[in-house]
């Protein structure tokens, strides 16, 4: 295993997990640099949601006390991630990597676009209340983002923050909470599935699990004071290149 390697996948997991703590959209940079270090895209795809559950689930003390006024209205959202979050782990597991091979320009593209139009829907519909007037319907809604965010995971953050202001989380930090929990709930699951399947990279996951931590920390303290718009921009900007790279060279 090359020393440099690790050093690329431990920069670009630094950086990631400095930008799910400001922006979102950690997985644009560390599935693409797995799959630079020379992974599988299914064994890629599963290192990448093992190495970045520390991060994902260390937001969790930072809403506490937003979850504990929340009370019970935490469990659907946690449930439903769970529930959501093995089905689409599942999924992969039992579908193979041919399948997944295939699906990856389409799940980059698709996760571009959610993470583009997140912030339009979360200003087009704040203050409506599905889960009110339609709380099958947003139930539903929320088990087809967890088995995404189960299955691939790009823009999970941005995506679930969206379906939870649909369904009628008005307060931004009651919205980011319960969006937290919902991701800790997909992130378990998927990775202890993903851990038993015995397909994970186990020496890369480590390296991107102490990067990410690192990232997440300073990140999270940087957070107030770096240009969240212009960082989502490059986001997209990478999510869109990505997208045309994985389709140009798909039958390659």
């Amino acid at each position: 295993m090359e020393i440099w390697t690790l050093a690329l996948l431990f920069a670009a997991s630094l950086f990631a997990g400095g930008l799910n703590a400001v922006a979102g959209g950690a997985t644009f940079l560390t599935f693409p640099a797995l799959m630079l270090a020379g992974l599988p895209a299914m064994t890629a795809n599963a290192t990448n949601f093992v190495a970045l559950t520390p991060a994902n689930v260390a937001a969790l003390p930072a809403f506490r006390e937003e979850l504990t006024a929340l009370g019970r209205a935490v469990l659907m959202p946690v449930l439903v991630g769970i529930i959501g979050g093995a089905i689409g782990a599942a999924l992969l597991l039992t579908l193979g990597g041919g399948v997944f091979e295939r699906a990856v320009p389409w799940l980059m593209l698709v996760a571009t676009l959610l993470f583009a139009i997140a912030p339009v829907l979360n200003r087009a519909l704040a203050g409506g209340n599905l889960m009110t007037s339609s709380p099958m319907l947003a139930g539903f809604l929320m088990l087809i983002f967890s088995i995404y965010g189960g299955y691939f995971g790009a823009g999970l953050g941005q995506i679930m923050l969206a379906a939870l202001v649909i369904a009628g989380a008005s307060d931004l930090n009651s919205a980011n909470a319960l969006k937290n929990a919902s991701i800790a709930g997909i992130t378990l699951i998927s990775f202890g599935l993903y851990a038993a399947s015995g397909i994970v990279h186990w020496p890369f996951a480590f390296v991107m699990m102490v990067g990410a931590g690192l990232g997440g920390y300073f990140g999270g303290r940087m957070s107030r004071k770096v240009p969240q718009t212009a960082l989502r921009g490059m986001v997209i900007a990478f999510g869109a290149f990505l997208t045309f790279y994985y389709f140009i060279t798909a039958d390659g």
